[in-house]
């Protein structure tokens, strides 16, 4: 197919969802988003990878953060020119599908919903194990379905009453989970051992590269952060803003956490590897400490199932918008102005997934799948400036010009080297079923009315 082909498609597609979004509310201002990028970002991995990584590099834990959000600042930056240049409601999604056509921003899309249904899942399905530890047996059995259907059922609920509440709820639930993390630097530094962290030389390349993926996890999130673009106020100058205040933010509080932590514990943080912040809150201030820092995992799990649920249910919305999934899927409620169908379908799929507890089988796609994702955002990125599109008013130009969206591709490559074989053949194995069901299944956008 040829370009010209591909973008005429494209441009269908986009005149569709022009029509159909005159019915979104555009309500997300750079703190909303910013709080949005936050919550998501900011689950419930920082509760457990001080832990794993302080295993694999000692008192040198922290290097693999600065490495890993150096590689996420030039993945982000491709975000913020990309999201800035295309208003378009899917995020990666749309940006991807508006310089590579409808084919290729279906599979971005693909990769951005495997990514995000079974993290939402997981995370799920973490909370009430969570919860389960205060209140014995409500983690299991039929309480436990009814505990995952309520949770998620109650954020359908707030995000179908409008983006406004579900932005709302997130700035709350932003706060609530960032509290005992700041509690724990704060007051903690005061228990720190400065002998824990004596630097203990540079570690191995390799070392540092395994340690840099596994945090992969931690900052992944922008991706689907961004998926309600089409709702952003002014995304020229939001998106940017949010992106930069959120990851300065996100990098800080992590390598921050990192060092109290491990301070506290010394070498023995390796031990605790199901609650380190936990067991450090415990040592410096007894058992209340430990406590909270419990709460505040479930807290931190909480805000990261609200704000799932605003983001990602406008991948399906686009989806449906652009004809690969029934019609019914981009219904905007008309007084709301929330796309209410595409929300309960996700809540929907993330329940199921919950409660059989095969999400436990695919979490190996969640890495692949965010790699892949950046991979094809960075490329937009580059493309998108080329072809200087510009939707969404002025764009924000990245410092650096083209040559950061080519090292950001280059920093990918290098970390989707290292994925085991497994790995490669489980997310072959879903893009193929999703080539299969674009071309078996997929009809025509309308034209614009």
């Amino acid at each position: 197919m040829t370009d010209s082909r591909r973008d005429a498609a494209h441009t269908r597609a986009g005149d569709v969802e022009r029509s159909l979004e005159r019915s979104l509310e555009r309500s997300l201002g750079v703190r909303s988003l910013a709080a949005s990028i936050l919550n998501i970002t900011v689950g419930g991995g920082i509760f457990l990878a001080p832990a794993i990584v302080a295993a694999g590099l000692g008192a040198a834990a922290w290097l693999a953060y600065i490495v890993c959000a150096v590689a996420f600042g030039l993945i982000v930056l491709c975000f913020a020119e990309a999201g800035s240049r295309v208003k378009l409601t899917g995020g990666p999604y749309a940006y991807v599908g508006t310089v590579f056509g409808p084919f290729i921003g279906y599979l971005s899309g693909v990769l951005l919903w495997v990514l995000g249904v079974v993290a939402h899942a997981a995370v799920a399905n973490g909370f009430v194990n969570g919860i389960n530890a205060f209140f014995p047996g409500s983690g299991a059995g039929a309480a436990r379905a009814v505990m995952i259907v309520g949770v998620l059922g109650l954020f359908a609920f707030v995000n179908v009453r409008g983006v406004r509440k579900g932005a709302r709820f997130i700035e709350v639930a932003t706060v609530a989970k960032l509290l005992p993390l700041a509690v724990l630097v704060l007051a903690g530094a005061f228990f720190v051992t400065p002998s824990n962290l004596a630097w203990p030389g540079m570690p191995k390349i390799a070392d540092l590269g395994r340690m840099s993926i596994v945090l992969v996890f931690a900052f992944a999130g922008v991706e689907s952060a961004l998926a309600p673009s089409g709702e952003v106020k002014d995304p020229s100058r939001t998106v940017p803003r949010a992106l930069g205040i959120a990851m300065v933010g996100i990098t800080l509080l992590y390598v921050t956490v990192q060092l109290v932590a491990q301070g506290i514990l010394g070498p023995g943080i390796a031990q605790h590897t199901d609650a380190p912040l936990a067991a450090a809150a415990e040592r410096a201030f007894g058992p209340a400490g430990g406590l909270l820092l419990l709460v505040g995992a479930s807290v931190s799990m909480f805000g990261y199932l609200s704000g799932m649920m605003l983001a990602m249910p406008r991948t399906l919305f686009a989806f449906a918008r652009d004809g690969y999934l029934p019609r019914v899927l981009a219904h905007v409620n008309e007084k709301t102005h929330a796309p209410d169908a595409a929300i309960v379908a996700h809540a929907v799929a993330v329940s199921a997934l919950a409660i059989s507890g095969t999400f436990e089988s695919l979490a190996i796609l969640s890495n692949i799948s965010a790699l892949l994702l950046y991979l094809l955002c960075s490329a937009a990125a580059f493309e998108l400036r080329r072809r200087d599109v510009r939707e969404a008013g002025e764009p924000y130009r990245i410092p650096g010009g083209a040559a950061v969206p080519v090292l950001s591709i280059c920093v990918i490559l290098f970390l989707l080297s290292n994925a085991t074989m497994a790995e490669m053949r489980s997310i072959g194995i879903v893009i193929a079923i999703a080539v299969a069901l674009y071309f078996f299944r997929r009809t025509p956008a309308p034209a614009a009315t």
